[in-house]
């Protein structure tokens, strides 16, 4: 009898040791691995997705050490927000200006041009141009709204502001509606302080498709990709198109240097990657260039029972593909709406040597998760951010101060998501920002 009371008293001790380790373990990967800051904006609107979007572009950016923010609040009011950089406390203005925000569509991008005014473009969904410019450089003062050109402005969706290198700002929309819209162009000089339009019909639906696309900046050129959508229906998406421009979206033309005419169309488009209609293929993702100008694709699709974060990507004029295994359950995309899914949109980073991804899994309890990889070795780590749930929420970063510093400050907000635009009855939820002070590097 003693020896089995000695034996059961040495197997606890055993596994309480074990528990013990474990628990260090566990302590060093959560704690040791990611030191983050974060700052509170204030409460925005939490009953959907739209102040986490992630075809927002941008949530948040960064102009001579000063970052720019902006999102609705719980009566749907736009706040405008700026903080210097050596700061954690904002200043915050509540505009004149509302939106839709039932409609998860309808979200806020911002940029800062190169004299230091403000650029805000919001509330549309297959709706007329909202747009406004700040009163004075630095300025969260909004002047009354404005066309840009008066051309193409009736059915405006997905607005996004891009900074380009020559000091000017490209803004892109879709004209017309899901699953039969064009994409359009347009640019602002700095000097004149007027906007002109620069391609009226750059990739064209024919009345009878979209294209969904995601966009990078760099000092070589202007990247995009996109996929096709045949219908509203978000299950008609299909293949991955790319094309480049030299000459801040004058002319276009493929991973092989020929040149497009314009409109690209869906018999012209160049497919980096053939992804089937019904493959639960997700649109409006992101993309980034390595040093060497080769584009990085991110996005999720299910090839193999499963839909899992994958990255198309070019090296040596070959487009090649890479898999992830994060995701262990299978879901499917179909339907209409802002849709309820069980991981985000991720955005995708390069940083020297260095691929990461950035997005939330329900598997890893709705946590912000940054994957890292080699780009030689390929093999990814996954790390989380924080340790309390974003929700529904979608990454978004401060994409200028990535460029200028590699410093990443992500935008976050704790939101829910009913699907097909319904929506949850929450509690209005902090708007914070998030810095990263040190990023993961996989040797």
């Amino acid at each position: 009898m003693d020896k089995i009371l000695k034996k059961q008293t040495n197997s606890k001790a055993v596994i309480s040791n074990s528990l013990v380790v474990m628990l260090l373990l566990f302590t060093f990967y959560s704690n040791a691995q990611l030191k983050t800051e974060e700052s509170e904006i204030g409460l925005g609107w939490s009953n959907n997705s739209v102040n986490t979007v992630i075809f927002r572009n941008s949530a948040l950016t960064t102009f001579k050490n000063w970052q720019f923010t902006a999102y609705y609040n719980p009566d749907g009011k736009m706040v405008l927000a700026k903080r210097n950089l050596s700061s954690k406390k904002w200043q915050t203005v509540i505009t004149p200006y509302g939106g839709n925000v039932k409609d998860a569509h309808n979200s806020i991008s911002i940029a800062v041009d190169t004299d230091g005014f403000l650029h805000v473009s919001w509330d549309q969904h297959d709706t007329r141009l909202r747009y406004a410019k700040g009163k004075a450089p630095f300025s969260l003062e909004l002047s009354e709204e404005q066309p840009m050109t008066g051309s193409d402005e009736a059915k405006v969706t997905y607005p996004e502001f891009h900074n380009l290198p020559n000091g000017k700002l490209l803004f892109f929309y879709r004209s017309g509606a899901s699953g039969r819209g064009n994409l359009i162009l347009k640019t602002y000089d700095v000097k004149t302080q007027k906007w002109s339009p620069l391609q009226n019909n750059f990739i064209d639906g024919e009345n009878q498709r979209s294209a969904y696309w995601q966009m990078f900046v760099s000092k070589k050129g202007i990247y995009i990709s996109w996929v096709w959508r045949e219908s509203w229906d978000v299950s008609t998406n299909h293949d991955i198109c790319y094309a480049f421009s030299a000459d801040g979206g004058q002319t276009w033309e493929k991973s092989t240097g020929e040149k497009y005419s314009l409109p690209i169309t869906k018999t012209s488009a160049e497919i980096a990657w053939k992804v089937p209609e019904k493959s639960s293929l997700i649109n409006q993702t992101s993309m980034t260039v390595d040093m060497q100008g080769n584009p990085y694709i991110a996005g999720y699709w299910d090839d193999n029972g499963i839909p899992q974060y994958k990255v198309v990507y070019l090296d040596k004029g070959k487009w090649n593909k890479m898999d992830t295994d994060f995701h262990s359950k299978p879901f499917t995309l179909g339907g209409g709406g802002t849709k309820k899914i069980p991981i985000s949109r991720p955005e995708i980073l390069v940083s020297k040597s260095m691929l990461y991804l950035l997005f939330r899994d329900e598997e890893r309890a709705n946590k912000i998760t940054l994957a890292s990889a080699n780009l030689e070795k390929k093999q990814w780590k996954l790390t989380d951010v924080i340790n309390y749930s974003v929700g529904q929420w979608e990454p978004n970063f401060d994409k200028e101060l990535w460029k200028e510093k590699s410093e990443l400050h992500i935008f976050s907000q704790n939101v829910s998501q009913a699907d097909g635009e319904g929506l949850a009855d929450t509690e209005p939820q902090a708007v914070r920002v998030i810095e990263l002070k040190k990023i993961p590097i996989n040797k």
